[in-house]
């Protein structure tokens, strides 16, 4: 690959970082202590969201009904990952049966293998990434037709319409979110990218109301028409054109043939628990199962490892170099290639994987294979309704304000999902995944995700929901996450604010982690071989349920606001 991925990445996660910025949590624990069970929770990544979903609720409506509100308001007060240019996943638990709503993008018809290759076969620097070619068709608006069709109790234009007037109207810009505009545009600007962001978001400005007319004209359409107000019609017409003028691939064809699909969750015992989570072309739910298996055939019997110690980080690091060399090989779209997903969570199989794991020593990255013989700015939410329903939905452009590339006439950003294809196989993506055939690019193809909504039931009742933002990290944040919970039996706002880690497989035993891990397990690790990268990554949304007890918690460092209520 001709571009470093360490340059890369730079550019894109550094215009995340900023200071703490202080969470409002409308429910205190001795609040939260106190709810029945016939009580709701919301953990969103702002206070826009979460406020229009707990009024959803209180107005009668379930959670996938306050997960459809959500999902557009986000679309107009979290540009940088909220979105109707993008697509997600939403895991759905309803009246003890259990859904996954698959509306990732996918490649354009025009899209082809070696799109992103220069004359040597090479990867073009930066085009996967950056600009028009970046974007897969989005599947938003319709993966949220599709869940109201299914389970939605209110009027679709009821849940569209909060979004509507924030756009039109406007809303007050944020701090963190009015920073992290002007970083993106200085650092699109200094690497010399020509893309139109500015026009639409140099005037956004802490403070002060923050209006978006063309968005709020789309959504009215989306409003009105339903799916067919994005994906016929005027709105397709302007995506369309936009893209012909632009030398970009979408055409009113790809935007008339997108369909958002039902699929059947990943579900698995673990301990005394059903853990119901994302299956292919979703990546992560594969690797939860993985990771928590291993866990426990790793230290059943033993002395429970001390939270964040040197050796639970040094295990769990080695599980996942296992976890991310299955990922490389087997994983893809499942309409395109077959996925063995049932022999990859297979505890016979597990255990062998983790077999040669020692607790002293790193093991050879090269030498771990797979085993069977054969996106960093995204947002996630998650509800729990009076009935016990459950949503986890997690919801991306890609990288932050995905490619930077606004629709004329249209005021959405586009997302820069084709980076998650395998541009060419062993080659690493901007996440440094490195993927194989399995997920090449093919047109109406949908892109291997990360993304990993996920819930976990005890006896058929909701226990924990959960879920975050942050490319390959994402597994990372959701397995601690649920051990953080049942494992460590720490608060909701405990478990989404506890440091994390992650390692991938590859950059070579590089474990990243967030600051809060003693100085002496840093070097404890780095004694052992490890370099260790302080790099925060996430942005954890948990509901967790003791005995009907609601306790919802939203990451400390973001925007995000959690609610019982």
């Amino acid at each position: 690959m001709k571009y470093s991925l360490i340059v890369v990445l730079s550019f894109f996660m550094l215009s995340a970082c900023s200071a703490p910025e202080q969470v409002v949590h409308k429910a205190s624990l001795a609040t939260q202590n106190e709810v029945s069970i016939g009580q709701s929770a919301v953990a969103m990544p702002d206070a826009f969201s979460a406020d229009v979903a707990q009024q959803i609720m209180l107005d009668g409506g379930n959670a996938i009904d306050a997960a459809i509100a959500a999902q557009f308001v986000l679309a107009v007060t979290l540009p940088e990952a909220g979105n109707i240019g993008g697509g997600g996943f939403m895991l759905v638990y309803k009246d003890k049966e259990s859904d996954f709503i698959d509306y990732r993008e996918q490649a354009p018809l025009a899209a082809h293998r070696d799109m992103y290759l220069d004359a040597h076969g090479d990867v073009v620097p930066y085009q996967s990434v950056i600009g028009i070619l970046s974007s897969g068709v989005p599947g938003t608006v319709a993966g949220m037709w599709l869940a109201h069709e299914k389970y939605g109790t209110l009027p679709w234009k009821d849940l569209v319409d909060p979004a509507v007037k924030l756009a039109i109207e406007g809303f007050v810009m944020p701090q963190k979110l009015a920073g992290y505009i002007s970083r993106y545009s200085k650092r699109l600007k200094d690497k010399g990218f020509d893309v139109n962001f500015d026009d639409y978001f140099a005037s956004a400005k802490a403070g002060e109301v923050f209006k978006q007319p063309e968005l709020g004209a789309t959504l009215a359409l989306i409003r009105d028409e339903g799916r067919d107000g994005f994906y016929k019609g005027k709105t397709a017409k302007i995506i369309a054109d936009f893209m012909a003028n632009n030398k970009g691939l979408i055409t009113e064809q790809d935007l008339a043939e997108y369909e958002a699909k039902a699929r059947q969750p990943i579900s698995a015992k673990w301990r005394e628990y059903d853990v119901l989570t994302s299956p292919p072309p979703s990546s992560g739910g594969i690797a939860i199962i993985q990771w928590l298996t291993m866990y426990d055939q790793l230290t059943k019997g033993k002395d429970k490892l001390e939270h964040n110690s040197a050796p639970y980080v040094h295990l769990l690091a080695e599980a996942g170099k296992r976890v991310f060399a299955d990922r490389a090989e087997y994983l893809g779209d499942p309409d395109f290639v077959q996925v063995p997903v049932s022999e990859l969570i297979d505890p016979d199989y597990i255990a062998k994987r983790g077999a040669n794991i020692s607790m002293d020593s790193i093991s050879v990255t090269e030498l771990i294979k797979p085993g069977l013989k054969e996106s960093e700015e995204t947002t996630h939410f998650s509800i729990i309704d009076k009935w016990g329903n459950a949503v986890s939905n997690t919801t991306t452009i890609n990288l932050g304000f995905g490619s930077g590339v606004v629709v004329e006439g249209a005021g959405f950003l586009l997302n820069d999902e084709m980076d998650d294809f395998s541009a060419k196989p062993g080659v690493a993506n901007v996440f440094g995944a490195v993927g194989g055939e399995a997920n090449e690019i093919h047109p109406k193809k949908r892109m291997l995700s990360s993304m990993t909504p996920t819930i976990v039931l005890k006896d058929g009742k909701v226990s924990v929901v959960t879920g975050s933002p942050g490319g390959t990290t994402i597994i990372s944040s959701v397995y601690t996450s649920i051990l953080n919970a049942l494992e460590f039996n720490m608060s909701a706002q405990e478990t989404v604010d506890a440091p994390r880690f992650h390692h991938q497989l590859l950059p070579k035993d590089v474990i990243r982690y967030q600051d809060g891990l003693t100085p002496q397990t840093v070097k404890t690790l780095e004694d052992m071989g490890y370099t260790m990268n302080n790099n925060r990554f996430g942005d954890l949304h948990t509901i967790i349920n003791r005995d009907g007890q609601l306790d919802a918690g939203s990451e400390s460092h973001g925007r995000g606001k959690s609610i019982v209520f």
